[in-house]
């Protein structure tokens, strides 16, 4: 049969319905089909299509070890908040999940309760304290804290030349009554990385690159779903405009300020700190 406008996509998605995976024929005869429908639509000329893929390259070049523009990618379209969404129907009960982001390292250092991950970098000292637990209130002990946060500049590692070593992130454990303690410094609300093809398509847009001031979770316990998160300092600037989509009512925390004295981890300190609460809620499965 000779290949024409009206058969093509017929014929494709033949061709991909004979993957040995049922999965993977859905998938992909799925993607044929929206792919032609999405370039009838908007009749794509050859440049636009050109264009395209050399976006898609230089996004895949720009990826490396601390950085995953396609990621990014994923996020600012929305795609990587539907897919949270569509695989994460907790219960009310449960703590809410939100987007990865681009900047999630493996093998972050285990600390101890209390320790301060800012290590001496400058900001203004922040403790986030609560318990994690399950959807009938109870203690999850041993549980590990997955924890990494742009600084007080609004900058991750992977975006500073000089650092070559983890900052800002480490791996905190529950006590036996589900409670954690975790020291640190108050993020800032960041642009996300514009010096790629992302932020060049952002540019073309009147879509705001910047995300509101937040602290990433994760926490993969046995016997509960995967939940990877967000605490939201409540009060900051985009939260109404988060560029990827992950603001979420339940997850904007109050930072509250106190004066130079005892801490929530049972040390003095000499200067004003801010504490956070959250208890984290697993969904058992």
């Amino acid at each position: 049969m000779f290949v024409d406008e009206d058969n093509i996509t017929e014929l494709a998605v033949e061709r991909w319905a004979t993957a040995h995976s049922p999965r993977l024929a859905e998938l992909m005869s799925a993607l044929v089909r929206h792919l032609h429908a999405f370039a009838r639509e908007v009749r794509l000329t050859e440049d636009e299509w050109t264009a395209a893929i050399q976006w898609l390259t230089a996004a895949g070049q720009t990826c490396d070890d601390k950085r995953q523009e396609l990621i990014l990618a994923s996020d600012v379209l929305g795609l990587s908040m539907l897919v949270v969404q569509l695989n994460n129907r907790f219960t009310a009960e449960a703590t809410p999940a939100t987007v990865l982001g681009p900047f999630h390292i493996d093998g972050s250092p285990t600390v101890q309760r209390g320790f301060d991950m800012s290590d001496g970098i400058p900001g203004t000292p922040l403790f986030v304290t609560g318990r994690v637990t399950d959807t009938e209130g109870r203690p999850v002990a041993d549980a590990v804290l997955d924890v990494w946060q742009a600084d007080a500049d609004g900058a991750y590692e992977a975006q500073l030349p000089e650092v070559d070593e983890a900052r800002l992130r480490a791996r905190y454990r529950t006590a036996a009554d589900g409670s954690y303690c975790i020291r640190t410094i108050a993020p800032r609300g960041y642009a996300i990385p514009m010096d790629g093809p992302v932020g060049d398509l952002i540019r073309e847009t009147d879509i705001s690159c910047f995300r509101p001031a937040h602290i990433h979770f994760l926490i993969d316990e046995p016997g509960y779903r995967k939940l990877i998160t967000h605490l939201f300092r409540a009060g900051s600037d985009y939260l109404d405009s988060d560029v990827v989509f992950g603001t979420k009512d339940a997850l904007i925390v109050p930072f509250t300020a106190h004066p130079a004295g005892g801490a929530p981890d049972g040390s003095r300190l000499d200067a004003p700190y801010l504490h956070a609460e959250y208890d984290f809620v697993l969904q058992s499965g």
